[in-house]
């Protein structure tokens, strides 16, 4: 064991010291002793050990005992977990000593954490599962465990490329949710921010330089927006701060995705948050009440879009009343009104209950969604990958309450169905359901629902579920249980998937060969010819063009088929032929060349990258590489399941070979503008037409292009041009191909 020099040791004391003026002042001398106690035992446990970046292993735990402290406002027993939470990992110490020194509550905190911690592996949605178990044991062990990834986040530059993806997207997919199902808004932000900042560095600086480059004219408008509600608050007696928070730069770049729309046309980047300090004696939800009367009578509200969570609050426990107002430079601008006390819970979350409840009861309000979680948990045998994506939904889906014909309230998804609701009531219900009535209504099993809607489920004795059911079910306890319906003959879909696949081999007269299986399983993105067989003889996936996906390396008049492989980029390997069994090597960035095809390679169907664009690779096997976009949201559940299979990609330039690609362009319709766009095409000597389609309505046109382009400059210089053409408002890559 190496020792740390004398500069070392005194940082670490100046971290703990600094650590300590925070909190001195909220805990009792008792309290701060076994602080103390825990801070020593654990940085002599550590003592030599350092972290990647260099720096003293003992200052992440400091780190994270300070999250717990300040960002969730966690007691004393946390913060001593959290300064001891990698003790029994890391060092000779065992559990049994943490509980003779600190006793059996921080000895269970810290069992929980170890079970959880070290790199998430291909076992991840078990290790999840322990997560989730641990939580109806003690809350607190998650909290400390998102604290942990929080200063993991924050001192990420140290790791290689390929680690930070990997991590960054582990992040996004897991820990953001698990944060904002607990209602922790600040550490979720910082969360996406952080992830954003190390899965797309360019497009998060160019945010970053966008905000700051419209601070001084943004200050500007909030102080105009601002200063006749202030002075009205004032003249009214109502005591309060009116601040201004920004979008992340995380929420606004998905803005800018989703609604495929540039930066300045993202309106709502501020909201505008009037936090009340709200008298005794009054009701929080009156006082806030009286402050919207106020605010709708300078700015008129949008109608239908005045959100009130105080009436009933979020199931994380969010309360805030939302308004949005046309504002005085003509944007709509949302408003957020709240009391201290609901500041404090939507910043910090459940944990903020900690202050104003009985621990006892913040635990009771876990209760519920605890339970809906165990309920996951039981069909354990479940695939990895629909285990996550099912919890995820569970996290992070917006809610609605309905009711049934005699009052009972439940909270469901938003986005479900009359199945979803029936499902949550009782299993048998779901299972014998054929429709239901809302407001005197008959609609079907399909129908979605409504917030406040009242239904009465209807059944049948002949009915019994159906695999349909899966494409419009929105809530994780549905789909788990029509899942487990057809699961339990699982042995037997495999089977019958199998001779599905073989009976169509024969028909095209294909070998039935593991490497045609491969291109199989590769072009619908799935892990292994077994969960194909699966989802063939369980009826989730329709064989489509299988001769076509089999016989890839046919060549097409327009565009060739490509496989590529790997190497050092010198010139003289590039000429070497690489042994189709050859693994390949995960720690070197695996290069894309044209007109190579050794190994096999395949695009992913999901995302469809093209030359140029940020991507990794995904090893489907060792000799096998799947190509996804850096910000392909398939991807990211590979990244949370499997992230050790995740590797760097790096194109080399193409200039031979093209790939199809879509752009979507919209605009006023003219005489002779569609011969506008196929001649500046046409004039394009790297771009081929497969087919063009337009339609008008009313004066305005829409129209599809399907083209072969050669990398992504060519396509970015063909965008250019066609936003030239008069007429045309915008001009959109699609990712899906399909016509």
């Amino acid at each position: 064991m190496q020792h740390f020099t004398k500069a070392e040791i005194r940082h670490i004391e100046d971290r703990y010291q600094d650590f300590l003026k925070v909190i001195k002042n909220k805990f009792d001398e008792g309290r701060l002793a076994r602080i103390e106690k825990a801070f020593r035992f654990s940085n002599a446990a550590h003592h030599g050990i350092k972290r990647k970046s260099g720096e003293p292993f003992i200052i992440h735990p400091i780190a994270v005992a300070r999250i717990v402290a300040v960002d969730l406002g966690l007691g004393a027993t946390s913060i001593v977990a959290a300064l001891l939470h990698d003790v029994v990992e890391d060092t000779d110490y065992r559990l049994s000593d943490i509980e003779n020194m600190f006793g059996t509550r921080v000895s269970r905190i810290v069992d929980g954490l170890t079970k959880l911690s070290g790199d998430f592996d291909a076992k991840h949605a078990l290790t999840l599962k322990k997560m989730l178990m641990t939580l109806s044991d003690d809350v607190r062990v998650i909290l400390i465990k998102i604290a942990d990834r929080l200063h993991n986040m924050r001192t990420l530059d140290s790791m290689p490329a390929h680690k930070k993806i990997k991590i960054a997207g582990e992040t996004l997919f897991l820990y953001v949710p698990l944060a904002h199902r607990l209602g922790l808004h600040a550490i979720k932000s910082d969360l996406e921010d952080l992830s954003f900042k190390h899965k797309h560095p360019e497009e998060y600086e160019q945010i970053q330089y966008l905000l700051h480059n419209q601070e001084e004219k943004r200050n500007y408008l909030v102080n105009e927006f601002t200063s006749p509600i202030i002075d009205k608050l004032k003249e009214e007696g109502i005591d309060c701060k009116v601040e201004h928070r920004l979008k992340t730069s995380y929420s606004i770049w998905q803005k800018m995705q989703k609604k495929a729309v540039a930066f300045n046309e993202v309106y709502d980047i501020l909201a505008i948050r009037i936090i009340i300090n709200s008298k005794k004696g009054i009701s929080e939800k009156r006082q806030c009440f009286d402050v919207l009367s106020i605010v709708t009578d300078i700015y008129k509200p949008k109608p239908d879009r005045i959100r009130d969570w105080i009436t009933m609050p979020k199931a994380n426990g969010y309360e805030s009343l939302h308004v949005t107002v046309m504002g005085p430079q003509g944007h709509w601008v949302e408003i957020q009104i709240r009391t201290d006390r609901m500041d404090d819970v939507a910043e910090h979350g459940f944990a903020a209950h900690y202050r104003y409840k009985d621990i006892r009861n913040f635990e009771n309000e876990l209760d519920p969604w605890i339970e809906r979680i165990r309920e996951l948990l039981q069909s354990s045998d479940s695939d990895a990958f629909e285990f996550l994506d099912d919890f995820k939904l569970n996290l992070f889906s917006s809610e609605i309450n309905v009711f049934t014909p005699k009052g009972d309230m439940f909270s469901l998804p938003l986005g479900s169905t009359v199945i979803d609701f029936a499902y949550e009531i009782h299993t048998e219900l779901g299972n014998k359901c054929i429709g239901a009535k809302i407001n005197t209504k008959l609609v079907p099993i399909s129908h979605i629902l409504e917030n406040g809607d009242q239904i009465e489920i209807l059944t049948s004795e002949n009915q019994s579920p159906k695999l349909e059911w899966l494409k419009f079910s929105a809530s994780p306890k549905a789909r788990g249980k029509i899942k487990n319906v057809f699961r339990l003959e699982k042995n037997k879909h495999t089977d019958r998937g199998k001779e599905i696949i073989e009976e169509l081999f024969k028909k095209i007269n294909a070998p039935f060969t593991s490497n045609n299986l491969k291109k199989l399983t590769a072009h619908y993105n799935l892990n292994n010819k077994e969960q194909l067989y699966s989802e063939v003889g369980m009826g989730f996936l329709e064989l489509d063009d299988v001769k076509d996906i089999i016989g890839k390396k046919s060549e097409s008049k327009l565009v060739k088929y490509w496989n590529i492989t790997f190497g050092s980029g010198s010139k003289n390997k590039e000429k070497e032929e690489t042994p189709e069994n050859q693994k390949i090597d995960k720690k070197k960035p695996f290069l894309l060349r044209e007109n190579q095809d050794n190994i096999k390679f395949s695009l992913a169907k999901c995302c469809n990258p093209i030359p140029g664009e940020p991507v990794v690779g995904y090893l489907s096997t060792d000799d096998h590489v799947i190509i996804h976009k850096v910000k392909c949201r398939e991807l990211e559940k590979f990244i949370a399941n499997q992230g050790e299979k995740i590797i760097q990609a790096e194109w080399t330039k193409f200039k031979r070979q093209s790939y199809l690609t879509r752009l979507h362009l919209q605009g006023f319709d003219r005489l002779g503008i569609v011969n506008e766009v196929t001649t500046l095409i046409s004039k394009g000597h790297n771009i081929n037409m497969r087919s063009v389609k337009f339609e008008t309505h009313d004066g305005i046109f829409m129209g599809d292009l399907f083209l072969y382009i050669h990398n992504t400059n060519d396509l970015d210089n063909l965008i250019s041009k066609l936003k030239t053409i008069k007429g045309i408002d915008s001009v959109n890559r699609v990712e899906n191909l399909e016509d």
